[in-house]
């Protein structure tokens, strides 16, 4: 199994994502990947299979993901203060992987009907998808 974390920004979420996935010690091969260097150094140190940077890692590892995991913005082109490029949206919309996506609302992009959490709750949640 292949999990994609995507972060990009200062990477503190993917590195919480990648804690929690190890901590319930889902079995695969977890990658980081960061749409910056400071955001996939971040991941890192949360201890990921592998991790790599920018708009062709991410393009490259969603291919052959079971699993994408990341704030909703990963989906939308230009979120993240532009860091998520149109071809990265593209390629996570079009991956055959299961996305996990956080409802995190900003970036001009609201999910409704979703009920109100904190970001270390819905972390919790995502081994529960993934088991």
């Amino acid at each position: 199994m292949k999990i994609v974390v995507i972060y990009g920004q200062g990477g503190k979420m993917g590195a919480a994502i990648i804690q929690a996935l190890n901590s319930k010690w889902i079995q695969g091969k977890i990658m980081a990947g960061g749409t910056k260097s400071w955001a996939t150094g971040a991941m890192l140190a949360a201890k990921p299979t592998a991790g790599a940077t920018g708009e062709n890692a991410v393009i490259v590892n969603c291919r052959h993901a079971d699993y994408i995991i990341g704030p909703i913005g990963i989906i939308v082109a230009d979120a993240l203060h532009g860091e998520i490029t149109p071809a990265m949206s593209a390629a996570i919309g079009q991956s055959r992987g299961k996305k996990i996506l956080l409802p995190v609302n900003r970036c001009n992009t609201h999910v409704i009907g979703v009920q109100e959490q904190t970001l270390t709750e819905y972390i919790k949640l995502i081994p529960e998808q993934i088991q």
